[in-house]
């Protein structure tokens, strides 16, 4: 395998909605490129970027992957995204390795909810983006094209702007029109992608002219030397339109529209020509912001005059700016984990600088640990090919790392810096896991932690009030995705429920009662005799004890066993077997006996006066309230909230964001359950939230009611007076 540098080295992620036909496209790339044999298909898993048995199964890709094309003297590297909602936070993922991303888009159906979102993505990212009309083979595509076009100029600005005209008609899509070069290239459907030089056919002469005006004028704008030649030759010669093009794609000023035809292989060849000619390059990125942590570094004896800082690790980080360059110290960034289940875990990384030798060692930075990069290689689907070196500004694999994951940086030891992980929102839906059996049981936790290190979406946790164990996901799709890997990979059978919500009850009036416990069997018998007064504490002052026994009445070394009664009686509930809080015990009298009188005995007499003290002080069910921020397109704003008071919310506040309307609301959390899918067929998948735990509030009373009459009835306890 040849070593290629940074200057001949294109990273492209291929990013688009669901459908849009991207992993067939690269695998036409990949054929058209003479990498393999045959055109890869989906349908039956013989698609380069489409290996994972999940993948193939439902027919969508649900995690990134690689390959790469030796192109005319460059190396062109693909990751292939996901662009079903549910998996989309992976195309984010894979922003921060690329320099450009090929925006893929359905030409009959146009500008879809998901190609709003990557775009956001890249824009963020700050990621040259080039749009591909692709399935032009389709037979409405020809008609549709056109509306398309105007749908991406109206979303994303008329710097989305044709550099190919499609020849198609009523036979099908035949070839493309290079509006720099002013070229005709004809392919046969089904062929191996390469296409012939013609002539412009007669009726797109006229339209190609006017598009390739546009194109010009276009480039030109805002370059003055450029304008000067355009307004004195009328023109701009082809060579100086190439670059200044290169130029403006790279800076953002043009977004280049291009067509193809991934399940047909065409104009795949003039695609690799465009990414070889205008894609910008590894080396051309501006330095990467890296944080570099201070060490301690001494004053010399001169003292702070002398420009010598004094200061001590774990002091504030200062940015570093680190370029793209062989030369620069070897820095690499984790961008992607995965789990084989031949070579175990397998690193994806960027080479941000430096030269990554076969064998080599590199310094975790993230972890403090030194791992060394045995069997380098490159990632051509599943397929690893072995490389000796990687130069900065290429994408690598290794496997097993011993403790690099996703996020970490790593390289010269003496040059420690972090460039900064990908930030992921939270996940939509969290579901009670449970295992099957108990050999499940074993196996479940480090499954899933596995599976954990693959997708940066789901989190594994226990509820510590309701003591579940919880996964939380995307959404539906997503978790029945993990419960299949669950199964197949790591013969784990679980079953998911909807998780319990950590209702609490608490009281809203006082209280006052006697606790006795007297029991007689023959020998020393049991006696405990306690009185205590119960008030309500403001929302969340939890639960306090307060000892006002005077005289003796109760001797100091029983007052503990009262209160451990009333704890353990709380913990258990009143009402629907939820725990007590917010609320004050005062235990004020009570009498005791000589040789009767024990521990457990008034603890059992402080369990008593609790449910005695509950009979009487108004008990009722509080609710957690979710604090929630919603983010939409603003027209879908109007919907959303009356969706949000209907499930009892209180809409706090709305701002804009841009073309989006962002929603502050409190909401119970009981009605929060299923909100990820109602918000994504509201939205048509565009819309996002995130919640967090705000505070405890009572619950109505019908639906308190519901509750109680549903919960299951705590175990008897047999106490007596």
């Amino acid at each position: 395998m040849k070593t290629y540098a940074g200057s001949e080295i294109r990273n492209v992620a291929v990013v688009g909605h669901a459908h849009s036909g991207k992993t067939t496209l690269v695998s036409a790339l990949l054929h058209a490129a003479k990498m393999t044999p045959t055109l890869g298909r989906v349908e039956d898993g013989s698609a380069v970027t489409a290996y994972d048995e999940e993948d193939v199964a439902r027919g969508t890709t649900m995690q990134n992957a690689l390959a790469f094309a030796e192109w005319n003297g460059v190396k062109v590297n693909f990751i292939d995204t996901p662009g079903f909602h549910m998996f989309v936070h992976e195309a984010r993922c894979a922003m921060a390795p690329v320099e450009s991303t090929l925006v893929t888009v359905n030409a009959v159906t146009g500008v879809e909810p998901m190609t709003e979102r990557v775009w956001k993505y890249a824009e963020e990212f700050d990621v040259p983006r080039a749009v591909v009309i692709n399935q032009m083979d389709h037979p409405r595509a020809a008609e549709s094209a056109g509306a398309t076009l105007a749908a991406l100029s109206e979303r994303f600005g008329r710097q989305c702007v044709p550099i190919q005209l499609p020849i198609a008609d009523g036979k099908g899509f035949e070839g493309v029109v290079d509006l720099v070069t002013m070229e005709a290239f004809f392919y046969t459907p089904g062929g191996d992608g390469h296409g012939k030089i013609g002539e412009i056919p007669e009726s797109l002469k006229e339209p190609a002219q006017r598009a390739h005006e546009t194109l010009v004028e276009l480039v030109a704008e805002g370059k003055d030397e450029l304008m000067e030649e355009y307004f004195r030759e009328g023109t701009i010669p082809e060579q100086h339109l190439i670059s200044a093009l290169h130029e403006a794609i790279r800076e953002d000023r043009i977004f280049p529209v291009l067509y193809s035809s991934g399940l047909a292989n065409v104009a795949t060849d003039h695609l690799l020509d465009f990414l070889k000619v205008y894609a910008p390059a590894p080396i051309e990125r501006e330095p990467v912001a890296a944080r570099a942590v201070l060490h301690t570094v001494a004053a010399a004896a001169g003292g702070p005059g002398n420009g010598a800082a004094a200061t001590t690790e774990g002091q504030s980080p200062e940015i570093v700016m680190r370029k793209v360059d062989d030369k620069e110290p070897l820095s690499l960034y984790v961008f992607k984990t995965m789990m084989d289940p031949f070579a175990g875990r397998i690193s994806f990384f960027k080479v941000f600088s430096g030269i990554l030798k076969n064998d080599g060692t590199a310094q975790n930075y993230s972890r403090r640990t030194p791992e060394k990069f045995a069997h380098l290689s490159i990632m051509q689907g599943r397929n690893a090919v072995a490389v000796t070196e990687l130069h900065a500004g290429d994408l690598g694999a290794v496997a097993k790392l011993k403790e690099s994951l996703t996020g970490d940086t790593l390289g010269d030891k003496s040059h420690e810096i972090f460039f900064e992980p990908v930030s992921l929102p939270e996940p939509a839906m969290t579901w009670a896991i449970e295992p099957k059996s108990r050999a499940d049981e074993d196996k479940l936790a480090p499954a899933v932690h596995k599976l954990m290190e693959e997708d940066l979406m789901l989190r594994f946790f226990r509820d510590q009030q309701t003591n579940e164990f919880l996964i939380a996901a995307a959404g539906q799709s997503h978790i029945e995705s993990l419960v299949n890997k669950l199964r197949k990979r790591y013969h784990t059978e679980v079953t998911l429920k909807a998780p319990r919500v950590p209702y609490r009850e608490t009281i809203r009036g006082r209280a006052d009662a006697q606790g006795r416990h007297k029991k007689q069997t023959g020998g020393h018998g049991q006696y405990g005799d306690c009185k205590i007064k119960m008030e309500p504490l403001p929302r969340g002052g939890g639960f306090e004890f307060v000892n006002d026994v005077f005289g003796g009445a109760i001797p100091r070394n029983f007052i503990p066993a009262v209160e451990k009664g009333i704890q353990e009686s709380a913990a258990r509930g009143y009402l629907a077997g939820y725990p007590v809080v917010d609320f004050r015990v005062t235990v004020y009298d009570g009498s005791y006996h000589d040789v009767d009188s024990n521990e457990l005995s008034f603890k059992m007499a402080g369990r008593i006066a609790f449910r005695k003290c509950m009979e009487q002080a108004k008990p009722t069910l509080l609710e957690p309230v979710m604090s929630v921020e919603i983010e939409a397109p603003q027209e879908f704003a109007g919907a959303l909230m009356g969706d949000l008071n209907q499930r009892r919310g209180r809409v706090q506040g709305m701002d804009g964001h841009g073309a989006n309307t962002i929603i502050r609301a409190e909401v119970p959390m009981s009605e929060m359950l299923t909100y990820g899918q109602t918000l994504t067929a509201t939205t048509q998948g565009r819309g996002s939230f995130h919640m967090e735990m705000n505070h405890y509030d009572v619950v109505p009373q019908l639906i308190a009611d519901k509750i109680v009459a549903n919960a299951k009835k705590p175990a008897g306890e047999e106490e007596e007076e």
